[in-house]
């Protein structure tokens, strides 16, 4: 799905360039092609200093991650490892405790947004656990409510005439 992305990038880039050497001005060939006025002119300025291979071979610009592929790996054994294995009280990880172990292991500080992401990144989906105990007992429960609740529960008092 990312190549097929990448593909479209790359065929919106080429199709500005051939508008541009068409003759059109930047702001008309942003309107064709559905882009900011400002990314034509960047993609104008590549055309012009490296030709349409530069063009062609451009990368969404921006601020490069902070983790790696190796980290973010590393990353998702730790989680499937469990919270506990890594010093936290309960079995369950959130995203305030990720984002401690992202910081701890690695030395990266994110907001609970951006962990939030990488989790989806990962794979991993919003989870919650039942609120039931572990050591339910359904045919005890049973019992109680067959026999117990009714001898329990308040009848109606009779009317006095």
């Amino acid at each position: 799905m990312a190549e097929n992305k990448l593909d479209k990038a790359v065929k919106r880039r080429v199709r500005a360039d051939r508008l541009l050497l068409a003759g059109k001005t930047p702001p008309e060939v942003a309107r064709l092609v559905s882009a900011p006025r400002q990314t034509v002119y960047r993609w104008r300025d590549v055309l012009e200093a490296g030709g349409i291979d530069a063009l062609r071979e451009m990368r969404k610009s921006g601020r490069p991650p902070q983790m790696g592929a190796g980290e973010l790996s590393r990353l998702y054994v730790m989680l499937l490892e469990g919270a506990t294995a890594h010093g936290f009280a309960a079995p369950l990880w959130t995203l305030k405790r990720v984002r401690l172990l992202i910081e701890r292991e690695f030395g990266v500080r994110y907001s609970e947004v951006h962990v939030w992401r990488l989790l989806g990144q990962l794979g991993f989906s919003n989870q919650k656990p039942e609120r039931r105990a572990i050591e339910r007992d359904e045919a005890a429960i049973e019992h109680w409510r067959r026999r117990t609740w009714p001898a329990l529960k308040k009848t109606p008092l009779a009317k006095s005439d």
